[in-house]
């Protein structure tokens, strides 16, 4: 009988080639003229940057434009149509207070008519449901993920943990919160079983599968969260220390953000690129693709934080918004009469909890509020929390022992707060004007401290690790004086001026393309379905309203309507040059065969052993492991044909499309290859304008220069047209083969039978069904 350790160790049943038990390789050291750079992951999770250029001026020209202008912090108003209603999915992950800001913005969408279901793991199902939202489980152990979190509090692992097994246990639960999301956009309401397809994705980072849902699905995302997340001069990434030699220190910020990315992506992308191939049937996205995904595809953004304490920076563009801090409706609350009798015995006291942070031990903190209450002279409301603060003990004349209590009551009944700095805690805080004193353990809480300090709200946080009763009897004197309550009420009074979640919807509603997701018959439903007109061969977005009375009426078939698709990523690798181009495929076929040369030969042996495991005899192990060797071998088939035929053409083909790009000529777009025919399409067109363009350029080009700058203008037209001569023939040549190889590809993918368009096609047939043709109220 194997040892539950041992059981641990062995792999899973399901597991194909990603390596769930190698620790990712946690570091980047890098050297080059434009930009070196050097992390060390530090013991607490958080990385140490040293940035250093030999071309500080050249790398600030490689660093996308600053625009040096007054931005609104605010979304603009919208200007579209009003927003039809619909499916919004909502997918959170973390904690309660990470979970609690978005039940206030899915209760303020369904007030403006939408169905919202939130997607978070399977202990805030009450909690959810409670507050009049649909819920659906998506797995995932919050307690495990703080508890971990309190270890690493960076997103990055500790060594402690790479060396004690954290990371196998983490990688799992991300894959199996993947798959939660996925299904959380698509599958019926547990409980009710009513279906659902979303029309629309709201997510937090952390929950990874946004993006790649939304590609899916073909629908709109758009991502909100309580930290800095994108890129800016103003600030570095929250998770970062960062140092900057010879490099100004506004370029080294914005620069940290790509490292964390970087970094990020090395210990999840494997995990996402397995979930995407076997559940959503996609390719996997390209490593130089995956660390910036959200900010090359221009996703946008929320900031639910108020303006007022964090500005919007100047180089954040026009697809991120701040919106102010989600406060949800004061929920109606009777407090226990012996909290009553207590808050009556005294002074006002100072609340200290921690909510969901799981506590190395909880008995050494207790021992430290307790003499930090008496060193200050306070009396105080103890939260108990998931950490069970105080043990057994039971409340004295001056402590409490909290057990759950909703913030926005509390809050009031005290004169100062001690906590982690959860955004959402935070935001409740200084709402009421109380003084906070933040003792950060990872994530944004760090960030909120310092924000709160820089107020004067608050004294600088004190990190768990070096919490004393001391320091914490300091800071929570320093919050009772009248320069920390006079600043915490200078907030308050900024932050009442303010509706976060509202201006959140406004937000997403803003960014929406109301044309795109409107039925054209009713533009007061939202389009589910594509068909083509009666008697027409041009295709209409309908409702499941408009369509069920085209069927209805004989105009249209079940079958003539196709899921509709409102929104397309295109996660394809833009190549600049042919040369970078060509050595990355070259170099991404090779990744490709290696690995499954490597799976040809490791999976057999992985296979036999799980059968024997399993109680299987050796022949059944054996025959386990030749289908193994077989699979191996067909990827790798696989691998070498693609990218012969298609991944290096395809860069060469691209790279030398692009080149103009890089000394300021345009491009012509020839179309989209997505089947065969449209292969053949752009091929054709490719190779005509290609030669054309190649030879005629070296006239037309010096003649258009001349005519607008004179004798430069000509050399610089003269130089375009001489390399024009080589790069769009060149780009016609690789087209030929690439562009149709590239189609038929697509067209063979698109003929094997999808289950993720099965599932996407079956859900909405459920709701055509459910559909009463009178909900079409206006024609």
């Amino acid at each position: 009988m194997k040892s539950e350790k041992s059981k641990e160790s062995d792999p899973p049943q399901n597991e194909t080639t990603t390596a769930w038990y190698e620790p990712p390789p946690y570091e980047i050291h890098s050297s080059g003229k434009l930009l070196a750079s050097t992390c060390t992951l530090k013991d607490d999770g958080t990385l140490d940057i040293d940035f250093a250029s030999s071309a500080p001026d050249e790398l600030a020209n490689a660093l996308p434009e600053y625009q040096a202008v007054v931005v609104e912090s605010k979304p603009p108003a919208t200007l579209h149509r009003q927003c039809p209603p619909l499916n919004v999915v909502v997918q959170v992950v973390g904690s309660r207070g990470d979970v609690q800001p978005f039940i206030a913005l899915g209760m303020a969408l369904q007030r403006y008519g939408h169905r919202v279901r939130l997607a978070t793991h399977d202990v805030f199902a009450d909690f959810v449901r409670k507050s009049g939202l649909e819920f659906y489980p998506i797995g995932g152990d919050p307690e495990d993920l703080m508890s971990y979190m309190v270890r690493n509090p960076g997103l990055l692992p500790s060594l402690e943990s790479l060396k004690g097994g954290d990371i196998p246990r983490k990688r799992r639960m991300i894959y199996e919160m993947l798959k939660g999301c996925w299904k959380s956009c698509v599958c019926p309401d547990p409980v009710t079983q009513e279906p659902f397809v979303a029309n629309a994705i709201i997510a937090n980072p952390p929950s990874f599968a946004h993006v790649h849902c939304g590609q899916a699905l073909g629908v709109p995302v758009h991502i909100m969260f309580t930290m800095p997340w994108t890129a800016t001069r103003a600030f570095p990434h929250p998770l970062t220390n960062v140092k900057a030699r010879n490099i100004r220190q506004s370029n080294a910020n914005y620069c940290s953000y790509g490292m964390v990315n970087m970094l990020t992506w090395q210990g999840s992308g494997d995990v996402i690129n397995k979930w995407r191939v076997e559940d959503l049937q996609m390719d996997p996205v390209h490593t130089s693709m995956g660390p910036d995904l959200i900010e090359t595809l221009k996703i946008p953004f929320t900031y639910c934080w108020s303006p007022a304490l964090v500005p919007k920076p100047n180089d954040w563009g026009s697809n991120i918004d701040i919106c102010g801090f989600f406060m949800r409706d004061e929920p109606v609350f009777t407090p226990p009469d012996d909290l009553v009798s207590f808050l009556r015995a005294g002074p006002m006291p100072v609340y200290i909890g921690f909510g969901s942070i799981v506590l190395e031990s909880a008995t050494k903190m207790t021992e430290i509020i307790l003499e930090a209450c008496k060193m200050a002279g306070v009396r105080a409301l103890v939260s108990r929390g998931w950490s069970k603060l105080g043990g057994d003990n039971s409340s004295t004349g001056d402590v409490f022992y909290l057990e759950d209590c909703p913030h926005e009551w509390l809050f009031k009944q005290v004169q100062a707060v001690v906590h982690h700095g959860g955004a959402g805690t935070t935001a409740c805080g200084l709402y009421n004007a109380r003084p906070t004193v933040i003792v950060p353990f990872f994530g944004d809480q760090p960030f909120w401290g310092h924000v709160v300090a820089s107020n004067g709200a608050g004294p600088i946080p004190i990190r768990h690790q070096s919490l004393t009763s001391q320091n914490l009897a300091d800071a929570i004197k320093f919050c009772l004086t009248p320069g920390a309550q006079q600043a915490a009420q200078a907030v308050a009074d900024q932050m009442l001026r303010e509706n976060g979640v509202n201006m959140a919807v406004q937000s997403f509603h803003h960014h929406l393309n109301m044309s795109d997701m409107t039925c054209d018959i009713d533009p007061q439903h939202a389009a589910d379905w594509m068909c083509r007109k009666p008697k027409s061969k041009t295709c209409m977005k309908v409702s499941h309203a408009a369509l069920k009375d085209l069927i209805t009426s004989g105009q249209v078939k079940v079958s003539d309507a196709v899921p509709h698709r409102p929104k397309e990523y295109n996660m394809d690798i833009e190549r600049w040059d042919p040369v970078s181009g060509g050595v990355s495929a070259f170099i991404g076929v090779m990744t490709d065969v290696t690995s499954a040369i490597g799976g040809t030969f490791v999976n057999p042996f992985r296979e036999y052993k799980k059968t024997r495991f399993a109680g299987g005899n050796g022949g059944e192990a054996t025959l386990s492991a030749a289908a193994a060797m077989g699979k191996g071998v067909a990827s790798m088939g696989t691998s070498v044909t693609k990218g012969t035929l298609v991944g290096v053409p395809m860069a060469f083909a691209e790279g030398f499309r692009n080149a103009p790009k890089l000394y300021g000529d345009d491009i012509m777009d020839h179309g989209t290859v997505e089947d065969w025919k449209s292969g053949g399409v752009v091929a054709a067109k490719t190779f005509g304008t290609g030669f054309y363009e190649g030879i005629t350029d070296i006239v037309t080009k010096p003649y258009a220069g001349a005519k607008k700058e004179g004798a430069l203008g000509f050399m610089k037209g003269l130089g375009k047209g001489s390399m024009n001569m080589v790069t769009k023939p060149g780009s016609a040549m690789f087209g030929l083969v690439a562009y149709p190889a590239q189609g038929i590809y697509k067209s063979m993918k698109t003929l094997r039978k999808s289950t993720v368009e099965s599932t996407v096609r079956s859900g909405k047939l459920a709701s055509l069904e459910r559909c009463n043709p009178s909900l079409r109220a206006r024609q």
